[in-house]
């Protein structure tokens, strides 16, 4: 049977209202990057990931590592932070610092991810490939929350996740600034029209 992390893994990535996890270590394939991300070369990073996840993703279902394991990929997601202490109303796209990323299932390696990886700098042209990593990620202890609609009213949606923190007396983690905070995509922002677009945003608690 298909897993598909819509429907095993709600409580992450379909949160209702705010609320508050304790995450464990996963894996992820990731790549880092800087600038605004309405830019062309944001998308280039973008294309760099999907290939080797659709890569990984065929092997496993033709069972390279055993038994043949089928599932849906998981979304994208992005860290981000800025260089210039810029947020919210002040935000400076161009100085933006960001980690984007796509989950692995726990039966992925990182010798499979050579692999695939190797293959598709074979086969396909992005400058970017040889960026792509794999790496564990543990958030913790995390607070998220449902936004719906434009990037650009994310700021509503993070001032309520504030104001919860607040009452329940939580304090978030700025190692990386005050911006600091992760993106999840559960919609394809090149289709979707702005005011449908649904992005989890979450905060790393100390």
């Amino acid at each position: 049977m298909k897993f598909e992390w819509r429907k095993e893994e709600k409580e992450i990535y379909l949160p209702k209202g705010i609320q508050v996890l304790d995450l464990p270590e996963y894996n992820y394939i990731t790549i880092t990057g800087t600038g605004n991300p309405n830019q062309p070369d944001f998308s280039e990073h973008i294309q760099a990931l999907y290939p080797i996840a659709y890569g990984i993703r065929m092997a496993l279902k033709k069972g390279q590592l055993g038994n043949p394991f089928e599932y849906t990929v998981y979304p994208l997601e992005g860290v981000w932070t800025t260089s210039d202490g810029s947020k919210n109303e002040t935000l400076n796209k161009d100085a933006l610092v960001y980690k984007i990323m796509i989950r692995q299932p726990v039966l992925a390696t990182e010798e499979l991810f050579d692999e695939i990886k190797e293959n598709v700098i074979a086969k396909k042209s992005n400058q970017y490939f040889t960026d792509v990593k794999w790496e564990s990620y543990q958030d913790g202890k995390v607070i998220e929350a449902m936004h719906t609609g434009p990037f650009d009213t994310e700021i509503e949606t993070f001032q309520k996740m504030h104001d919860f923190m607040e009452e329940n007396n939580l304090e978030r983690t700025t190692l990386m600034g005050d911006y600091q905070h992760r993106e999840i995509y559960l919609s394809d922002f090149r289709k979707v029209t702005p005011d449908k677009l649904k992005t989890v945003l979450r905060y790393k608690l100390k």
